[in-house]
This record gives C-alpha cells, sequence and structure tokens, in this order.
C-alpha cells in the first residue's frame, strides 16, 4: 500500500486544482479522510482475522462498494460539507476510490477485492510500480524509505501534474 501520505495526494490535487469554489475547504478535509478509512481494516489482525480474508487487509473495505457506501453516506452531510449532494458524493466517492486504485498498483501482498461483494477474488493492476509500504513500524526502515522514495515518483508526481493542470485549466476565480 502507498502510505498514508500516499493516499491524500489524491484529494489534495483534485481539491488545490479546481479551487475552493469547486471544492469547499470542508469537503476537501473530508476527502482527505475517505481515502485513508480502508486502511483501518488492519484492525482486523487486532482480531485475528487473517490478511487472506475478505475481512481482513485489502478486502472488503478496499472494494468499490466501500467507496460507494462512504459516499452515499455523506450525502446526509452534503450541508456540512458545503457542496451539493452530488458534488459531495462524487468526489468522496471517486477519493475513496482511488485508495483501492493506488494499492492495485503496488507489488506486494494479495491485491484488492475491488469487486466485492460480486466476487471475493484479489485484483493487481497490470502496472505494480509502486513499493509497498511495510505495515506498522518497519515503516522508518530502508524499506520504509524506499517505498516513500517510490511513492514520491508514482503518486505525487502525477498528483502534483493533475493538479497543476486542473489549476490550469479552470476559469480565474472572481
Amino acid at each position: 500500500m502507498p502510505t498514508l501520505f500516499g493516499h491524500i495526494a489524491v484529494p489534495l490535487a483534485v481539491g488545490a486544482g479546481l479551487g475552493k469554489k469547486v471544492i469547499p475547504k470542508r469537503l476537501l478535509i473530508a476527502g482527505m479522510i475517505g481515502p485513508v478509512l480502508p486502511d483501518l481494516d488492519v484492525i482486523a489482525f487486532t482480531f485475528g482475522i487473517p490478511y487472506a480474508s475478505i475481512w481482513g487487509h485489502r478486502g472488503v473495505s478496499h472494494s468499490m462498494m466501500f467507496a460507494l457506501v462512504i459516499a452515499l453516506l455523506s450525502i446526509f452531510a452534503f450541508r456540512t460539507f458545503r457542496a451539493s449532494r452530488q458534488k459531495t458524493f462524487w468526489f468522496l466517492f471517486s477519493v475513496t476510490l482511488s485508495h483501492t486504485l493506488l494499492d492495485a498498483l503496488t507489488n506486494g501482498g494479495l491485491g484488492v477485492a475491488l469487486l466485492w461483494p460480486l466476487s471475493e477474488a484479489r485484483f493487481f493492476a497490470p502496472w505494480r510500480v509502486i513499493q509497498v509500504s511495510p505495515i506498522g513500524g518497519h515503516f522508518f526502515s530502508l524499506k520504509g524509505l524506499i517505498a516513500v522514495y517510490s511513492e514520491v515518483i508514482w503518486v505525487w508526481l502525477p498528483c502534483s501534474i493533475v493538479g497543476v493542470v486542473l489549476f490550469l485549466g479552470r476559469k480565474k476565480e472572481i
């Protein structure tokens, strides 16, 4: 998986690129939380649920259904985010799903349960270019440093480019 910091790159790039009139600050903050939520599944280890279980790491919480549920629940708070229901739904769905798509680009683990509940199969992207981040205390190690470097190249750089392109493409804010 990319690090916690890598998963917030997508909402930051989109939010900065489109600007606060399109993605209000409160929606952006929610958008930074959405892509972090799937990794709460690591709590399953505490309960003895194995990684390979559909309820384990990269299982249910890494599915399109999970992103859909998060987005659907968020539309009840759309006024809090100072955005329309549609904008709240699509922004939070896409940034939450971005977590799964980034994890599918990593070179470790068992893949992501993208299509759950239709399938319990785990998937990887055709290109597995992101160095998987170590889980737990091993983050502050050589392997963790290599993962961060990989993330800068394969997550932060492309997200920065997207943010700049969106910024350059938007109409001047008044």
